[in-house]
C-alpha cells in the first residue's frame, strides 16, 4: 500500500479535505478586540443564557457547531463524524454541549492545542475514505478555566506579567472530501516535550520547546522553509512564547521572518485591553483560526498557511504536586488550491 508518511510526524494528504464551512462564537472581551467583526456570534453575557460558566460554555460550542452547519448548509445528520474537546475536567464542555446533536462523537484532549488535533484526526479519516464530512470543535472560557487552574474569580488575585487571557470564544471547522476549499494538505503530529518549566502563570515558556519540536519537524520533513509560507500562526503563546519560539528556530537555522505570528497576539488589543502576554485557552485559536484566518485563505490573501496551536498537558493534581509542564504542538498546512498540495 502506497505511504502517505512523510517522515516520522508528518502526513501528506492527497486527496486534500477541503474546509466546507466554519464558525466562531466570542464573548464580551473577544468583541471587544481588533478580530470582532470576524466572529459570527458574540454575547456579552458571559453565561450564554445559562445558569452556570460551565454550562455556558457548553452552550458556546453547541452555538458554534449549529453555525458552522447553517453556513455550510447542512444538517447535523450528515456529519460521519465529530471530535471535540475543552479545557475542563473529562472534557465536560464538549460532552454536555454536543450531546443533543447524536453524531458519532470522538472526545479528545489537547488543551489549547485541541483545534489542530481535530483538524488533523478529521483529515486522515477523509483522506483515508472513512468519512466524507468531519468536524472539530473546541472551546475554553475565561471563568471556568480560573475557577479550575487557578484561584475563583472572587478572589481577586494578581496576575503576573507573562500571564495570558483565556479567550471565552469557541471555533467550529468542518471538512469534508469535496469542496471549494481551503483545503487541508498536511498533518504534523506533535511530541511531547517538557524542559522543566514548573510556573503555571508562564505557559508561553512551557508552550514554547513543544511548538518549535513540531515546525522543526514539518520544515524538515516536506523541505520547506517558514519563507515558503504566507503565514505561520501558532497558538496560544503570547508575547514571550512567540519571543521564545522565534529566537530557538533561529539558532535551528530557521529565520521564522514577519510572516510568523500568534493567536495570542491577534485576538485582543494588548494596548487597550489588560491582557498581560496576550491570549489563550482552546478557544482562542480556534476562534482566530474559524474566522479571520480561514475568510484570508479561502479569499487568497494567504496561498499556503501553517496552524500550529500548542497545548500544556497539565492539570491542577499535577501542580499541586511539584509536576513540570508536559507541553505538545499539532500542525497543520492550509493551502488555497488543491494544486498546492
Amino acid at each position: 500500500m502506497e505511504t502517505k508518511r512523510l517522515g516520522r510526524q508528518t502526513v501528506h494528504l492527497k486527496h486534500a479535505p477541503s474546509v466546507v464551512s466554519y464558525a466562531n462564537i466570542g464573548g464580551r472581551m473577544e468583541g471587544n478586540g481588533p478580530l470582532a467583526l470576524h466572529f459570527d456570534e458574540l454575547d456579552d453575557d458571559p453565561f450564554f443564557g445559562k445558569k452556570t460558566w460551565e454550562q455556558g460554555e457548553s452552550a458556546m460550542q453547541s452555538r458554534a457547531v449549529r453555525r458552522a452547519l447553517e453556513k455550510g448548509g447542512l444538517q447535523a445528520d450528515d456529519l460521519d463524524y465529530i471530535f471535540a474537546g475543552d479545557l475542563l475536567n473529562q472534557c465536560i464542555g464538549s460532552s454536555f454541549g454536543l450531546r443533543e446533536f447524536g453524531l458519532p462523537f470522538y472526545g479528545i484532549y489537547g488543551a489549547c492545542s485541541t483545534m489542530g488535533e481535530g483538524l488533523a484526526l478529521s483529515a486522515m479519516l477523509i483522506d483515508g475514505g472513512f468519512a466524507q464530512l468531519a468536524a472539530a470543535v473546541t472551546s475554553s472560557h475565561f471563568c471556568t478555566a480560573e475557577r479550575q487552574y487557578r484561584t475563583p474569580i472572587p478572589y481577586g488575585s494578581q496576575r503576573t506579567p507573562t500571564a495570558q487571557w483565556t479567550a471565552t470564544a469557541a471555533g467550529c471547522c468542518v471538512l469534508g472530501s469535496q469542496g471549494e476549499g481551503p483545503y487541508l494538505t498536511h498533518v504534523t503530529c506533535g511530541r511531547i516535550v517538557d524542559l522543566g518549566i514548573t510556573d503555571v502563570n508562564n505557559m508561553g515558556a512551557a508552550m514554547a520547546p513543544a511548538a518549535c519540536d513540531t515546525l522543526s519537524a514539518l520544515f524538515r520533513e516536506t523541505h520547506t522553509r517558514p519563507a515558503d509560507y504566507d503565514l505561520i500562526v501558532t497558538g496560544d503563546l503570547g508575547e514571550l512564547g512567540h519571543s521564545v519560539v522565534t529566537e530557538l528556530m533561529g539558532r535551528d537555522g530557521f529565520d521564522m521572518g514577519e510572516n510568523y505570528t500568534d493567536c495570542g497576539l491577534m485576538l485582543y488589543d494588548r494596548n487597550q485591553q489588560d491582557m498581560h502576554a496576550g491570549g489563550s485557552g482552546c478557544g482562542c485559536s480556534a476562534a482566530v483560526l474559524n474566522g479571520y484566518l480561514l475568510k484570508g485563505i479561502r479569499s487568497g490573501t494567504w496561498k499556503r498557511v501553517i496552524f500550529a496551536p500548542t497545548g500544556a498537558l497539565l492539570s491542577p493534581t499535577s501542580s499541586f504536586q511539584g509536576e513540570s509542564i508536559p507541553s505538545i504542538c499539532h500542525a497543520v498546512v492550509f493551502s488555497h488550491t488543491k494544486e498546492a498540495n
